[in-house]
């Protein structure tokens, strides 16, 4: 199958990839725009996966208000150089998390954050919810549920709201900004605030 300009302009309209780039993975997908997304999106997981040791100390503290005020987010997310927390790729993606936080709220900001003693209660929880299963059962049921709780409570591992198919989490989100940018990206702290909340 041949490699045609506008299959090209679209796979990179898709991704944000390099022209290039899209050039190689549909060479190498035979064509198929499918594969060769898939083939971007590993080439993006190690690329994150080599700039994740990188120190970020620069980026941006973003805000969102919604609802006229009643609710706000305030999100730190961090990038290797003041040149790119000044671009509209990064701004955009700041702006999307802090909206995303606001829609989802997030009690963390990854998994490695909670503690070993809330982890043990939620597995408690859950195997006392299974009774009359053999222990090998019981054991990957209480995993489900685990991994569940961690893709409703922890940030990275939401699935982003803006996601029209509702399978991209926010941590594919970012390696995807990582694989576009170039430098590594780390979500640091959030603070969400609803008015009225914890009063009474």
């Amino acid at each position: 199958m041949s490699i045609t300009a506008s299959s090209i302009k679209e796979l990179r309209e898709q991704t944000g990839a390099g022209m290039m780039d899209c050039k190689k993975a549909l060479t190498e997908a035979g064509g198929d725009s499918d594969k060769a997304l898939d083939v971007l999106r590993q080439r993006g997981l190690a690329m994150a996966s080599k700039k994740a040791s990188r120190t970020a100390s620069e980026g941006l503290v973003t805000s969102y208000i919604h609802m006229g005020g009643k609710l706000g987010v305030l999100v730190e997310i961090n990038c290797e150089t003041d040149f790119v927390a000044k671009t509209d790729d990064y701004q955009e993606l700041t702006r999307d998390i802090a909206m995303h936080i606001a829609a989802a709220n997030p009690a963390y900001v990854r998994r490695d954050e909670i503690s070993d003693e809330i982890i043990a209660k939620e597995k408690e929880i859950y195997a006392s919810q299974v009774e009359n299963k053999p222990p090998q059962v019981v054991e990957k049921i209480v995993e489900g549920k685990l991994e569940k709780f961690f893709s409703e409570t922890c940030l990275e591992d939401q699935v982003f709201v803006k996601d029209p198919d509702g399978k991209k989490k926010v941590k594919d989100l970012i390696v995807e900004k990582i694989a576009k940018i170039g430098e590594n990206i780390v979500i640091k702290r959030f603070a969400r605030f609803q008015l009225g909340e914890n009063i009474g």
